[in-house]
């Protein structure tokens, strides 16, 4: 009896919540679109799906896999759970709020370069089966990457490295090369990647060259890189004419209403907090708070398109909402329906590579797979899609199902060798709550 007094008071702290990065009508709505309901409207079991996921997220913490996280399910345009667990950290000193501001890692590559790349594909300013090279121009000169074609990069079937470190240009002997990397801003060293840390200007181009002189895997299979990801900010503003951030404030967040949705949180004028992620030993030597966590992204001033956004899950939501509608949100059209059905569908799967244009997508065969095995929830469309991020974050709309989800914790704090998240295949078993909720 205990059991189902907490959770109907559960329920109703979640109808009644404040939200401090948007405004919330009297009736819990946010627009036309993204209501706050009850899972009883949507025909699944409120009971069920508080049980199961009290018990997985206490379970989380309980093993250390999270100091804490939240979660934030829609279905059919209605969100129909929203809760927080635990603290920011291990000592319990700051709960986990649901307006709370996570480092959202690798869910930026589809959530700030990629609607600007498919606004282009929609403008035609950019052409999914031509050579890269043709716009941008360095690789032109370079025999395996000249013809390398968009598509192929954005389905990660190119043969690109996956990852440079390039923090290792920057230090030698677990020191900061003055050369590259100075303690106060001037007119070379003008990008901020910690207190105290400014970057060269120049470095940016030092990065694009050794992308430029990096090797390409001639057997062209699935290989996930993300290079390309820190040269499409300059893309995009060498298109638009604008700023990459002005380009996805104007086109993007502001018509969504997704205001929390931005780089380098600590210089924005919001009240709502702003989750750690871990104590970097290595070059920041302190807690990583309110700076992106990602080495690569915080060289470039904490701006870029392979990390570096920091939200709410609420705003996620709004932007997840936008994909699964096929590029619509609250009776505006931002992004084209084929455009967004061409870069969510599988491109390669005869090179038995699941994934989308940019956005990943469910294992080829997932729906057969046990819960332990599957990626995402076994349950999930095969149109469905999303995105990881290695801080702790995932995001996923089922536009079959009509189902968004989004799971935001700090699993690397206070160090990346957590990964019990993993392990306990936490986010899948979350997702696959909501699929087995359903009232037949």
């Amino acid at each position: 009896m205990k059991r189902y007094i907490f959770i109907l008071i559960g329920l109703f702290s979640f109808m009644s919540h404040g939200q401090g990065d948007t405004s919330v009508l009297l009736d819990g709505s946010i627009g036309s679109e993204l209501a706050y309901s009850w899972p009883s409207k949507v025909n699944l079991d409120s009971v069920y799906i508080y049980s199961r996921v009290d018990s997985i997220m206490n379970e989380g913490i309980k093993q250390t896999a999270f100091p804490g996280a939240q979660l934030l399910v829609a279905k059919e345009g209605k969100i129909i759970f929203h809760e927080a667990y635990g603290f920011h950290t291990y000592d319990s000193l700051q709960p986990v709020a649901l307006n709370d501001i996570y480092d959202l890692a690798s869910v930026t590559k589809i959530a700030g370069p990629l609607p600007a790349l498919m606004k282009l594909v929609d403008e035609k300013k950019l052409d999914l089966d031509a050579p890269f090279s043709n716009y941008w121009r360095s690789w032109k000169g370079k025999k395996d990457k000249k013809d390398l074609t968009l598509r192929e990069i954005l389905a990660h079937q190119a043969g690109l490295e996956p990852y440079i470190v390039f923090l290792n240009t920057v230090m030698k002997k677990d020191r900061l090369k003055k050369r590259f990397i100075q303690p106060v801003k001037s007119n070379r060293f003008q990008k901020q990647a910690y207190d105290g840390i400014f970057v060269k200007n120049k470095f940016q181009n030092k990065m694009h060259r050794m992308i430029r002189r990096s090797e390409v895997n001639e057997d062209k299979k699935y290989r996930y890189s993300g290079l390309t990801f820190l040269i499409f900010p300059q893309l995009i503003e060498q298109l638009t004419g604008m700023t990459y951030e002005r380009y996805l404030r104007e086109t993007i967040y502001d018509p969504l209403g997704c205001y929390t949705l931005g780089f380098n949180p600590d210089r924005w004028q919001v009240t709502n907090n702003i989750v750690p992620t871990e104590i970097d030993t290595l070059y920041r030597k302190t807690l990583t708070h309110g700076w992106v966590h990602d080495e690569n992204a915080s060289l470039l001033g904490g701006v870029s398109g392979n990390a570096g956004l920091f939200a709410t899950a609420l705003d996620l939501a709004k932007l997840m909402q936008l994909y699964q509608n096929y590029g619509s949100f609250n009776g505006q059209r931002i992004l084209s329906e084929s455009t967004m059905k061409e870069f969510t569908a599988i491109q390669f799967a005869n090179n038995e590579n699941r994934r989308g244009l940019g956005f990943d997508k469910p294992l080829l065969d997932n729906s057969e797979l046990s819960l332990s095995d599957a990626y995402p929830a076994p349950n999930a469309a095969a149109n469905s899609f999303g995105h990881s991020g290695f801080t702790g974050t995932f995001v996923w709309a089922d536009p079959k199902n009509q189902l968004v989800f989004i799971f935001l914790s700090n699993r690397v704090y206070p160090s990346r060798s957590h990964r019990k998240l993993y392990s306990l295949n936490i986010r899948t078993a979350l997702h696959q709550v909501f699929y087995e909720a359903a009232n037949d």
